[in-house]
C-alpha cells in the first residue's frame, strides 16, 4: 500500500503517515519517556489503512522539557486533528507514560473508539523530568487537565537499585517500593478506566525491569471487568516493557535503564497483538472504509 508521509511543525512536531487514498481510521501514535516522534511505527500502521499521527508530547517547543503536568489537551487536540481529517474511527496507542496518557485521555475524551495501552499503568505517577520551571523537585502530577493537576504517586528516593554500578538499572523496585511507602495515596491515583468509552486492549510482558506492567494491566483489566466495560489484555511472562510489532527493528540497547524480556520474547509478543490491534481499528472501521 502507497503512503504518504507529511511533517508537523504546528501545534506540534510530528508526522503523519498515512495511505495515499485516505482513511477513515485515525491512530494516534504515543512514545515513552523517550520523548521521540514513532516514525518506523506509524509507516507500518498506515501500510495497514490507518492513518496515524505521532506528536512530541514533551520537550519540544513550548513545551515542559519532562513529563511534568503535561496538558491532557495536548492530546484532546491531537483526537481533534484526525478528526478534521476525516477520520470516523479515532484510537490512541501509546506505550509506558505513553500509554499512561493514552487511557487518561480517553477517559477525559469520549470521542476515543480505542485504546492499545503497551506497557501501561493503572494509576497516575509522579513527573518525569523537569517541568517548565526546571525543577524536578518537589515532585508533581505527570499531568494536568483543564489546568488542574491530577493525583499522583510520587516516589520514593530513598530505594537504590540492588546492584548499584556504572551500567544499567532495573527500576521496577523503585516503583514497587514507591506503591509501598505511599499506599494512602494510591486510590485517588488510580485511573477510572471504566469511565472510558473506549475498547481497551492491553499488552504487557511479565518480564518488564521498569515498572511492574503486567500487574498494573491486570488492575485495570479488573476495573473495567467489574464495570461490565470491554477489555482485553495480552500478555507473555517471559516479555519486558518494548514489545515490538512485526515489521519493527529490534529495540536498541539504552545504557541507563534494563527493559527485561528479550528481542524475541518482545517480539512474539507483538505479533500475538498484532491480529487484535488491526481488529480493533481496520476490521471494525465505519462503513465506507
Amino acid at each position: 500500500m502507497d503512503v504518504v508521509e507529511q511533517e508537523l511543525t504546528h501545534p506540534w512536531e510530528g508526522v503523519l503517515a498515512a495511505p495515499a487514498h485516505g482513511s477513515d481510521v485515525g491512530l494516534l501514535v504515543l512514545a515513552g519517556s523517550s520523548g521521540r516522534i514513532e516514525r518506523e511505527r506509524t509507516r507500518i500502521l498506515a501500510q495497514q489503512g490507518i492513518a496515524a499521527l505521532s506528536i512530541r508530547w514533551f520537550g519540544g517547543p513550548g513545551q515542559p522539557p519532562g513529563i511534568c503536568e503535561i496538558s491532557l489537551e495536548t492530546f484532546t487536540a491531537a483526537v481533534d486533528f484526525l478528526a478534521a481529517r476525516g477520520a470516523r474511527r479515532i484510537g490512541i496507542l501509546g506505550v509506558s507514560k505513553g500509554a499512561e496518557a493514552a487511557v487518561l485521555t480517553a477517559v477525559y475524551d469520549p470521542r476515543v473508539d480505542v485504546v492499545i495501552a503497551l506497557s501501561p499503568t493503572s494509576r497516575v505517577w509522579c513527573n518525569v523530568g523537569p517541568g517548565h520551571d526546571g525543577e524536578q523537585r518537589p515532585y508533581r502530577s505527570s499531568w494536568s487537565w483543564r489546568g488542574q493537576p491530577l493525583p499522583f504517586v510520587p516516589m520514593d528516593d530513598s530505594w537504590t537499585p540492588i546492584d548499584p554500578g556504572s551500567g544499567p538499572v532495573a527500576i521496577r523496585g523503585w516503583y514497587e517500593l514507591s506503591e509501598q511507602s505511599f499506599a494512602h495515596l494510591l486510590p485517588m491515583a488510580e485511573i477510572p478506566v471504566e469511565k472510558a468509552r473506549a475498547d481497551l486492549l492491553l499488552i504487557a510482558g511479565g518480564d518488564d525491569a521498569m515498572w511492574p506492567s503486567l500487574p498494573f494491566a491486570e488492575q485495570l483489566a479488573e476495573r473495567r471487568r467489574s464495570a461490565g466495560a470491554s477489555v482485553h489484555l495480552i500478555a507473555r511472562h517471559d516479555a519486558g516493557h518494548r514489545p515490538r510489532l512485526p515489521g519493527e527493528s529490534p529495540a536498541p540497547a539504552s545504557p541507563h535503564f534494563l527493559y527485561g524480556g528479550t528481542p524475541e520474547a518482545d517480539l512474539l509478543l507483538g505479533e500475538a497483538a498484532w491480529p487484535h490491534i488491526l481488529d480493533r481499528l481496520v476490521s471494525m472501521a465505519p462503513p465506507g472504509f
